[in-house]
């Protein structure tokens, strides 16, 4: 192990604190594999990886993964990397088609604090290049759970801070800070020393993008897969010698002031006392994060509301909801999990807003269509994002009110392990069927919690022909 990692390693977290962010984030970086993580952390990462499993497999032939999965055929790259349902080819373009399927349905995992959508961008790096290098499931883990930190960090600090105010701008942070989180997990797993990790971050924050005008489309999704090849690629740039810009994380004339050019941002300190990963949160609904406790609220009432013709709907919501899920007019299935309005109406009328509801027959339920135009949204300041109340007023003078103080799969309300299993049932029992859902759940189980052999067989049943 590189010199610089073994110091990295062992500085005080005040001195981290005190360095510029830049080298602070190499040397958090580099300490990695000797790092002790304890076991609260080491869990979440196995149930990031299990819920990640089960999203790329019920995705795997959606129409955002299926360009993916054709376009990195014709590089004709070969490499030990899997591409989910396929065959194999190299990390970078591995992850491209991979992270594209993980966000298809926009039913992974979120940060809370603003960074994005973590797993499909950093547990997808982990994978592609421990297969690619033939890297131990621990150091897998140990690096996965390093890049998430990198991203909630970087991209954190809830309303006012860097991930939401990079939505208001119109740029979507799993795009942005997603490229640093997977250039860390290469760096660790390539042994990069603590001056070239510092090169491959380097790499990846020239190369930052991604714009919210794209939610609705197969754009979004993208953003996730490019994220992670383009870290890759910082990276191995970096390995061989690439020299990039080194200060940019600095906050002077750095990447935050090109993205938030009015300084109208809270940026949290690089804080490496506390775990970003604990923070982490899984979907209950196929959905944009934002539509939520929207929905969750919608159908408590659904009962009520069945058979009732609705006139007007009155939702108080998070003003973020209003910039990532403001879509009035969804004109499309995939339009519809941007749209807070489409989503109540889903939810009151009964629906689970699950994957397989958001098809082009429920663009023909006039059910839901008719409830959309009437559903009327209140951005309230200082309502915390993960709560949303709803008036519904019915035809017959009825008025019904409910409200969700905290959404499921929040991580003050999260999901059980049992729920995460009926979820990744839900997904892959209708790709692979039970025996092989089973296996797949138990593989994937293995290599989150680091056990040794477990990626190979992992692999094995993610082979395919797609």
């Amino acid at each position: 192990m590189p010199q610089s990692a073994v110091r990295a390693a062992n500085v005080a977290p005040s001195d981290l604190a005190s360095a510029p962010r830049g080298p602070a984030l190499a040397a958090y970086v580099a300490g990695t594999l000797i790092r002790e993580f304890p076991p609260q952390v080491l869990e979440a990462a196995e149930r990031a990886l299990v819920d990640l499993v089960g999203l790329m497999v019920g995705a795997s032939s959606d129409a955002p993964a299926r360009p993916a999965r054709a376009a990195i055929k014709h590089w004709h790259a070969t490499g030990k990397a899997r591409v989910v349902m396929g065959g194999r080819t190299t990390p970078a373009l591995a992850v491209l088609a991979n992270g594209t399927m993980a966000h298809a349905m926009d039913f992974d995992d979120t940060h809370p604090g603003g960074a994005g959508h973590p797993s499909g961008v950093c547990w997808n790096t982990a994978l592609a290049m421990a297969e690619e290098l033939g890297s131990s499931e621990k150091d897998a883990v140990a690096a996965f759970i390093t890049g998430y930190e990198i991203m909630g960090k970087l991209g954190g600090g809830y309303a006012p801070g860097v991930g939401r105010s990079l939505q208001r701008k119109g740029l979507h942070p799993t795009s942005v800070v997603g490229r640093c989180g997977a250039a860390a997990v290469a760096s660790v797993l390539m042994h990069l020393p603590e001056e070239r990790i510092a090169h491959a971050l380097g790499n990846s924050a020239t190369t930052m993008g991604g714009l919210v005008g794209s939610f609705g489309t197969h754009g979004k999704p993208f953003h996730a897969g490019k994220a992670a090849m383009d870290g890759i690629l910082a990276a191995q740039l970096a390995s061989e010698g690439h020299v990039a810009a080194t200060h940019l994380f600095e906050l002077e004339k750095g990447w935050l002031d090109a993205f938030i050019q009015d300084r109208k941002v809270e940026v949290p300190p690089l804080d490496w006392t506390k775990w970003e990963i604990l923070t982490n949160g899984f979907k209950a609904f196929a959905s944009c994060r934002a539509t939520h406790p929207s929905t969750q609220t919608a159908r408590s009432l659904a009962e009520q509301v069945a058979g009732r013709k609705v006139l007007r709907v009155e939702a108080k919501v998070h003003p973020n909801a209003l910039v990532t899920a403001g879509k009035t007019s969804p004109r499309t299935p995939l339009e519809g999990k941007f749209s807070v309005p489409f989503c109540i109406s889903m939810g009151l009328r009964g629906y689970s807003v699950v994957d397989t509801d958001f098809n082009d027959r429920i663009m023909q339920d006039k059910a839901v269509t008719d409830i959309v135009p009437l559903v009327k949204m209140t951005a309230v300041e200082g309502q915390a994002p993960h709560s949303a109340s709803m008036e519904v007023f019915l035809e017959d003078g009825t008025k019904l009110h409910a409200e969700t103080a905290i959404m499921r799969g929040h991580p003050d309300n999260p999901l059980s392990w049992e729920d995460l299993r009926a979820k990744f049932d839900g997904l892959v029992v209708p790709v692979v069927g039970k025996d092989k859902s089973a296996q797949l759940w138990d593989a994937a189980r293995a290599v989150g919690s680091g056990k040794p052999g477990s990626l190979s067989r992992l692999s094995e049943l993610l082979a395919g022909d797609l």
